[in-house]
């Protein structure tokens, strides 16, 4: 497996993602289950593993942790604060990057995850009541104490980004970047990365499944499904942007490839601190994810791509508004 960096911190070209495991999809691992296939992926070469509090809320920390104890000092674990969750419910009340807060999630997430220091921890979402100066300090208080190793934000906005790193060095920013959501080229994100040295940990590489070619025109969603929420995955939506898979699948078929492989490529492709965490619950498809790094994409083909897809215009928001109201936000001042 190749590696790449995140600001300082090396791990392999392509992370997992393991909230599907046991959230907001409606076929969910059993423990042994999430632990087999985690480990799975350390003995193909990843070390790059994606997790947070509040997916569940709070068993998948549990997972992961299980998992990755006998091999603790082969991989990097990442995980995120930022929602005030319910201990004894598990209710999400909302956003609550508070330091006293941010202090009880690390706490949490520490003994769930079974692990003395957390590798990677990432604000989840911007939280508009708290200057982000305060929240940076706060992580920077924990990284001094040993308990956090780096700090990364997750969809901030451009300025509440500078502003982090001004005051803690942020390693990675982790953003939905895909084929079908590119966002970033447009918001400053990307250009700050460049500029800042930060890298960029793309979630939903694979359009959240779609563009892995496996759902159809005529497929439909199965009860317990976030995505059922989300208007890019309405049944309009999913029939008109079948042109995009169409797209993948025929530079996969010159490159005997699979979709999801040339769309994992192409994020690759893109810069050199870019790290993907494609999610999935069954290992085939975590071979066939890793084998995305085995796939060239010449400039060429690059060209080809851009060219094709940018003559096609997706249907759908990528979130129902609630959701996209939490992303991008910039951290008011102290």
């Amino acid at each position: 497996m190749q590696t790449r960096k995140l600001g300082n911190l090396e791990v392999s070209a392509l992370g997992l993602g393991c909230m599907g495991m046991s959230f907001s999809y409606a076929t969910k691992l059993t423990t042994a289950e999430g632990v087999a296939l985690i480990r799975a992926a350390v003995e193909r070469g990843v070390t790059f593993f994606d997790t947070a509090e509040v997916y569940g809320p709070f068993t998948n920390e549990e997972v992961v942790g299980e998992a990755l104890r006998p091999l603790r000092e082969q991989v990097v674990i990442a995980t995120k604060f930022g929602f005030d969750i319910d201990f004894a419910t598990g209710e999400n009340r909302g956003l609550s990057s508070r330091p006293e807060h941010i202090r009880q999630a690390v706490d949490g997430s520490l003994k769930r995850l079974d692990v003395d220091t957390i590798d990677l921890l990432y604000q989840h979402r911007v939280d508009p009541n708290v200057p982000i100066e305060d929240v940076a300090g706060t992580v920077k208080e924990l990284v001094n104490e040993g308990k956090v190793k780096h700090f990364g934000l997750s969809e901030p906005g451009v300025a509440t980004l500078r502003r982090a790193h001004a005051v803690l060095p942020v390693a990675a920013v982790q953003n939905e970047y895909s084929l079908w959501w590119r966002a970033v080229e447009h918001n400053g994100i990307l250009a700050a990365c460049d500029e800042l040295g930060i890298g960029l940990v793309p979630y939903s590489p694979l359009g959240k499944g779609f563009l892995t070619g496996a759902m159809g025109k005529d497929f439909t969603l199965g009860d317990g499904d976030f995505r059922k929420s989300v208007p890019r995955f309405s049944p309009e939506a999913i029939a008109n942007n079948q042109i995009l898979v169409e797209l993948l699948k025929r530079v996969a078929a010159d490159k005997g490839a699979t979709p999801a492989q040339v769309a994992l490529a192409w994020l690759l492709a893109q810069r050199d601190f870019i790290v993907p965490i494609p999610g999935t619950t069954k290992l085939h498809r975590l071979e066939e994810n890793l084998g995305a790094v085995q796939i060239q994409l010449t400039a060429a083909d690059l060209e080809a791509i851009e060219t094709a897809a940018a003559q096609i215009e997706i249907v759908g928001e990528r979130y129902a508004p609630a959701q996209q109201a939490m992303v991008g936000v910039e951290a008011p001042t102290k």
